[in-house]
């Protein structure tokens, strides 16, 4: 049996790294800059200050990294007031697995998003801790933000299930010493060698029961 269970947030509980890439390239094209293909997977699991170094130095934006920052978080946050993109079971999977373990959210999203997610959705109360990458050294593949997770919630990274959808959020939670159970990204799916690090492998967020749980932790 786990200790704990820690969510990721983009890709599992919300529909919404296209949503981030959106914005991202909306800003580019609005001051100039270049947009590259390769710039979603490319940013993809970093943090706030490493995906706006990013678009400075590769994607040509003619802004310094906060301003960055806080334009991209202007974008999302509308959005989100506008109402939440979430995943199918999304809230019924926090629901569950909050009534048998503490529940960590271990985060690429900046803390103001994390934080009006956990209003709008009204599940605040059932996170004991969370933790966005621009709180920690290093963006995910790294896994500093699991394990400053597991550190908030008292627990051992290697007693705690992760619950990742991309490949870099996968190599962080392993990485972490954590067991993983992903949630495959439709719109970008994860590397076939990232994908075989997850101890189980589901469609939706719905699908990640107490009983899957159990089994792999």
């Amino acid at each position: 049996m786990p200790d704990a269970v820690i969510f990721d947030l983009d890709g599992v509980l919300l529909d919404s790294e296209q949503r981030w890439n959106e914005a991202k390239r909306a800003l580019v094209g609005e001051v100039g800059g270049t947009w590259l293909d390769e710039a979603p997977q490319r940013m993809m699991g970093m943090s706030s200050p490493e995906w706006a170094a990013y678009m400075r130095d590769h994607l040509q934006v003619p802004l310094d990294v906060d301003a960055i920052n806080r334009e991209v978080v202007r974008r999302m946050e509308e959005g989100y007031e506008a109402g939440l993109p979430l995943l199918p079971g999304a809230l019924d999977a926090v629901r569950a697995l909050a009534a048998r373990w503490p529940l960590g959210l271990a985060s690429s999203a900046n803390r103001e998003i994390i934080d009006l997610f956990l209003e709008v959705a009204g599940v605040r109360e059932l996170f004991g801790a969370t933790v966005s990458s621009e709180e920690v050294a290093r963006g995910k593949p790294a896994p500093d933000v699991y394990l400053a997770a597991a550190e908030r919630l008292g627990v051992a990274p290697g007693r705690c299930v992760a619950i990742e959808d991309s490949a870099n959020g996968l190599r962080a939670a392993h990485a972490a010493a954590m067991t993983v159970i992903a949630v495959p990204n439709p719109h970008y799916p994860p590397d076939e060698d990232a994908l075989a690090l997850a101890a189980a492998s589901v469609d939706i967020p719905g699908d990640v029961t107490p009983a899957l749980v159990e089994r792999v932790g």
